[in-house]
């Protein structure tokens, strides 16, 4: 409730905010303000929320599908303690480069990851050597104008009163979608509904030459933390789970979660949290002092990442913590036309060199 209170007093803010954005979108529309358009395919992908949309796992989709390509990951590198452009290596931690272009980066050999603040910058110095660049959240980064646009919604937040930021999540204004190529429909429920599908398309209400289609979520087996090992989730059925997350949305987590247990003590923190010691510490010492015999640690992949970079092997290496991987995947006719949309436009954009 008094969330909600103060929500309301910052209305006003949001107003002034979504006036500037607007001004500035038109600007870009006007070409009064300029957007720089390359000579190889770019992918965006992108979001209108702060976070939890599942940009992450829709970027590695995409590298997975385009593997036959030199594929090149630009991100801002959110969260990280560095300036300017950064090619990951294996010197490379979360506080260097982000957590999100780190698991990339340790996910995908053959791909190509950096980071730079100015997508321009970045792009310049890969293109000579790839075939492809996948901008990671550079929707609202007009200064580079992508090939494709792919612009995520999560899908238990279409249809609910949304504000601009600060009063809300959104950061930009609901008419942006039009911009876009692709409407990607997130975490949807499987099965999909067609009722539920086709109320998707009433909310976003596509142009004749967008796309409104919808992906949900998988999730893997857990995979420990400092070593090869991982189990199945139908393997810590009825345990105790502490979860541990920095994310911005861990609702479809802890859902997955409940599938196999209803004892989940849960410590969660901002997204990209820079975890300290202490937050460590105090959540060893509950998870010791946990009343069943049999219990785990679970995290996010992306929180992993900063879990091991972060120097905390000493208080974790002797439990039993697991991160649980997540990939989406499109519902059968969603994914042909997915698949088909990305593939022709790489295809008939690709440089002869």
């Amino acid at each position: 409730m008094l969330l909600n209170y103060l929500r309301f007093l910052l209305l006003p803010f949001s107003l002034i905010y979504g006036i500037a954005i607007t001004l500035r979108k038109k600007l870009y529309d006007w070409g009064i303000m300029r957007s720089v358009k390359f000579d190889l395919p770019v992918i965006c992908v992108g979001n209108l929320a702060v976070g939890g949309s599942g940009k992450t796992p829709t970027t590695e989709y995409l590298v997975r599908l385009l593997a036959d390509y030199k594929i090149a990951i630009l991100s801002r590198g959110y969260g990280r303690e560095t300036k300017g452009f950064i090619l990951a290596d294996d010197h490379a931690t979360a506080e260097m480069i982000g957590d999100e272009p780190l698991q990339y980066y340790h996910k995908f050999e053959a791909v190509t990851v950096a980071v730079c603040e100015d997508r321009v910058k970045g792009i310049e110095k890969l293109k000579e050597n790839h075939d492809l660049i996948i901008l990671d959240d550079a929707f609202q980064h007009r200064p580079v104008k992508a090939g494709l646009n792919i612009l995520l919604f999560e899908f238990r937040k279409l249809g609910t009163l949304q504000f601009l930021l600060p009063a809300g999540n959104l950061r930009d204004v609901f008419a942006s979608r039009k911009r876009a190529d692709i409407l990607l429909v997130t975490k949807a429920p499987v099965p999909l509904l067609h009722v539920a599908q086709q109320a998707s398309v009433n909310e976003l209400q596509p142009n004749d030459t967008q796309k409104v289609l919808h992906s949900y979520l998988k999730y893997g087996d857990l995979q420990h933390l400092y070593s090869e090992e991982s189990r199945s989730l139908e393997s810590i059925k009825d345990y105790q789970i502490f979860l541990l997350t920095g994310i911005a949305n861990p609702d479809p987590l802890i859902e997955e979660l409940e599938k196999y247990t209803k004892t989940i003590k849960h410590e969660k923190f901002a997204d990209h949290y820079a975890f300290k010691t202490d937050d460590i510490r105090k959540f060893k010492s509950a998870f010791e002092s946990g009343s069943k015999k049999e219990k785990i640690i679970i995290t996010t992949e992306k929180d992993s990442k900063r879990l091991k970079a972060a120097g905390f092997k000493d208080l974790l290496v002797n439990l039993p913590v697991y991160f649980l991987p997540i990939e989406v995947d499109l519902f059968e006719e969603d994914k042909i036309t997915f698949d088909e949309l990305i593939l022709n436009y790489v295809k008939s954009n690709r440089r002869n060199r």
